[in-house]
């Protein structure tokens, strides 16, 4: 920057990128599931199956890290396909 030079440098404008607003719901919607079916502890609070030793209360809670891990990556690229870009490189603004 020239130091005689006190006009700011133009940038152009960024707004928020077009969002698909559908997309983003469902994103919400997926991330919602986990939350709700792990809060209704009635549904899961039982003994009876048991799955190699184990009773039904700690093998389905376990059975949902892998599922919530599944949900949240399909949210997220949900939420990159919804603002127009389906991939995304580190450091990358747009």
């Amino acid at each position: 920057m020239n130091p005689g030079n006190t006009t700011p440098q133009s940038r152009p404008e960024q707004g928020p990128p077009p969002t698909d607003k559908g997309k983003m719901a469902l994103a919400g919607v997926l991330l919602m599931i986990p939350i709700v079916v792990l809060l209704w502890v009635p549904h899961y609070a039982k003994v009876e199956p048991t799955l190699w030793g184990f009773p039904f209360f700690f093998w389905y809670q376990f059975l949902w890290v892998f599922i919530c891990s599944g949900l949240t990556y399909t949210a997220y690229r949900l939420t990159l396909s919804a603002r127009g870009r389906t991939t995304h490189k580190v450091g990358e603004d747009r």
